[in-house]
């Protein structure tokens, strides 16, 4: 679990991460993805950690306006917040970090992540990367890059928190190390990266130049 090493900061993707939003995602997706006649079981399992406009672009779908169903999509997520929750610990662990030293880097709109952070009641940090943010959402690396810029860093000195395929390539290609949370996983993902069920099973220790060391929480059950 990266014992031993320091990493100048972390950057954490947020659904599937810190919060687990699956239910109302997959509510509004799947009356989404009915109204355009697509497979609906095969379908969802495509829309985590990636933005919107990306999903509805890949899909070529004949007369939809991508940029549009996002909007309408981002619209209904905003007016759904039935069953968010956070991940376990995640919300005690964000508090112990130095508040300079950890972003939030997610697929979301700014709207949106605001709005399940605040009903999973996880803080929310200085530096947020959302969709809007990048021109290229996950899998490119750009906003794991830009989220590390802002904080004064270079991604390849920062730990990535992430759950989904998407997510951690973005990660691997802007040279972060990364740490996997299967929490909402039904089952594991086949990763060499390390992993966790949750933040109740870790610490920090910070240095005298304030880069952070994972640690296992003495007190876990």
């Amino acid at each position: 679990m990266y014992s031993g090493r320091k990493f100048a900061a972390f950057l954490f993707d947020m659904d599937g991460t810190l919060i687990n939003s699956i239910a109302s995602a997959e509510r509004v997706w799947s009356d989404w993805a009915l109204r355009q006649g697509l497979d609906v079981a095969a379908f969802l399992p495509t829309i985590h950690g990636v933005r919107a406009i990306e999903t509805i672009t890949g899909l070529a779908l004949p007369g939809v306006d991508p940029a549009h169903e996002a909007d309408l999509l981002l619209r209904a997520e905003a007016a759904d917040m039935d069953g968010i929750l956070q991940i376990a610990g995640a919300a005690a662990f964000l508090n112990s970090l130095p508040p300079e030293r950890w972003a939030i880097v997610t697929s979301a709109p700014r709207e949106l992540a605001l709005l399940r952070m605040q009903a999973a009641g996880i803080p929310v940090p200085a530096v947020l990367v959302a969709a809007e943010d990048v021109s290229r959402g996950k899998p490119a690396p750009d906003c794991f890059r830009l989220g590390a810029e802002r904080l004064g860093f270079d991604a390849r000195d920062c730990l990535v928190f992430e759950d989904a395929p998407a997510g951690i390539t973005a990660a691997e290609a802007a040279g972060a190390a990364v740490m996997i949370i299967n929490a909402t996983h039904k089952h594991p993902l086949p990763t060499q990266h390390a992993a966790i069920a949750g933040y109740d099973t870790i610490g920090i220790t910070v240095d005298e130049r304030g880069w952070i060391a994972l640690e296992p929480q003495r007190n876990a059950a």
